[in-house]
């Protein structure tokens, strides 16, 4: 018996999706995730260094929905001298209760991209200051655009420093972002510390492998969304940042504590498991404090999560049934 598979391409998906919905779909999959209502699986990255690539598979299951999720993302480093996208990927959609597939939403990397935004954007609702004036974004690439743009639905910002290893990159971003906001002033950092110089709120989006924000550039107050370190060999702190915060927060302390920020801590041993104050969930749940003075130092550790990717694929799949979007491939 043939079956009719859903398709739906980037534009399609694009056009179904808006930021300030993803955010609000990735603060209820946090709540999810911490509620015991998810079902992930292990992360399976695949690293093809010979070429600066790297693939990640992440999956998802929330209870009660109809669909489970298998997402396909990756990143190739060398692809801009090719003319062609870092990033790129598929996401799955098989029913929960036969197993059969569903749909498929070739998005390129989109939604990998929409829902990493959001969740830096839930992250500094509830541990940035409500007052920011200096925004730090370390990184010019796709994310970093994503990044800034989410932070502006749930806080407002008058200067943004933007620092990248590739100047080139920075004036793009530059002239892309001065046209989206043009309320606000922006600077090319020459530097990452002169980026950071006096930021209320850094936040991190590159591929390094290498640390580049160190504790004392850090001024009382400021939060950290780090969004890079993904795989174990990725870094943007050094585990003295980690050392000098008061809040440390992960999406998933597990998954944080072999692929992100907080693995480079506890790997060289200069935290513990209890200098992590918890979950992102749990503050969304009131299980856990948010920011609860002025002058604390905040970090958020953001891994990416399979719940993330299952809440805004569900969405945008709602989204189209209902406006009758997309194609049916035979199978």
């Amino acid at each position: 018996m043939k079956k009719k598979v859903l398709c739906l391409f980037e534009e399609e998906i694009k056009s179904l999706l808006s930021l300030k919905e993803a955010i609000i779909a990735v603060e209820k999959s946090f709540a999810a995730f911490n509620s015991g209502k998810a079902i992930l699986p292990g992360v399976i990255n695949l690293d093809l260094s010979q070429n600066q690539g790297e693939v990640h598979v992440k999956g998802a299951y929330l209870e009660g929905d109809d669909l489970y999720i298998i997402k396909i993302a990756s990143g190739f480093y060398l692809n801009p001298s090719l003319g062609l996208p870092v990033g790129n990927g598929l996401i799955l959609a098989f029913s929960a209760k036969t197993g059969n597939l569903e749909a498929l939403l070739f998005d390129r990397g989109y939604l990998t991209e929409i829902r990493t935004a959001a969740a830096g954007a839930v992250a500094a609702k509830y541990l940035s200051r409500s007052s920011l004036e200096r925004v730090a974004i370390i990184g010019s690439g796709t994310q970093a655009r994503f990044q800034l743009k989410a932070l502006a639905l749930v806080r407002s910002f008058s200067q943004v420093a933007v620092w990248s290893r590739q100047p080139e990159n920075v004036n793009r971003y530059l002239e892309e972002m001065k046209i989206a906001f043009p309320a606000t002033r922006f600077m090319a950092a020459t530097s990452p510390e002169k980026a950071i110089k006096d930021a209320d709120l850094i936040i991190t989006a590159t591929p390094s492998r290498n640390p580049i924000v160190r504790a004392e550039w850090l001024v009382p107050g400021v939060h950290i969304t780090a969004v890079g370190s993904d795989g174990p060999e990725k870094q943007e702190l050094f585990p003295e940042v980690l050392i000098r915060a008061d809040l440390i927060y992960a999406d998933s302390i597990k998954q944080a504590s072999f692929l992100g920020e907080i693995h480079h801590a506890l790997k060289n041993g200069l935290i513990d498991e209890h200098k992590i104050t918890g979950e992102i969930g749990e503050i969304i749940l009131g299980q856990k404090p948010a920011r609860t003075s002025e002058n604390q130092i905040t970090i958020a550790d953001l891994t990416g999560l399979g719940v993330q990717d299952a809440a805004v694929s569900t969405l945008v799949l709602e989204k189209a049934a209902k406006a009758g979007v997309g194609h049916y491939l035979e199978i």
